[in-house]
């Protein structure tokens, strides 16, 4: 059973066979599919399931704080079920892949008191970008 699924039993989230399915495809580490990948996966679970069932429940799970929605260059949003944990994203500029990173320190303590304009600084999101090895890989190669 994914950590995931665990975490929705416990707040009592009544899981359906479509939630269930939606919540074992984002199930792993590094995952952060887009919607449509969401939907592909669990198409081939649960041929009946809709786009749009797919949409509303990674919706819900973005707003009950089960899932993070991370956004990066203009790309599709890809949905990332490692909520419980601090972490940064590295994202490939080529290609998009991204990965969960956990750098020492904190982010917060990284801007100086002269830089917060008088900001209550509560979160911080980090990006990392570059090029994955695989791109990298083909740049060398080209």
């Amino acid at each position: 059973m994914s950590d995931l699924l665990q975490r929705l039993r416990d707040r009592g989230w009544r899981l359906t066979a479509q939630r269930r399915v939606v919540a074992e495809v984002l199930d792993g580490d590094h995952v952060h599919y887009t919607a449509d990948e969401v939907h592909a996966r669990a198409a081939d679970r649960l041929p009946e399931i809709a786009r749009a069932t797919v949409y509303n429940t990674l919706s819900e799970l973005v707003s009950i704080g089960e899932v993070i929605e991370v956004s990066t260059d203009g790309r599709a949003k890809r949905y990332d079920p490692n909520a419980r944990h601090a972490h940064q994203h590295l994202v490939c500029s080529r290609c998009g892949a991204i990965r969960d990173v956990q750098p020492k320190g904190d982010p917060l303590a990284a801007l100086p008191e002269g830089e917060r304009f008088g900001f209550t600084i509560s979160d911080a999101t980090v990006t990392y970008r570059g090029l994955c090895p695989s791109c990298a890989g083909d740049e060398r190669d080209g």
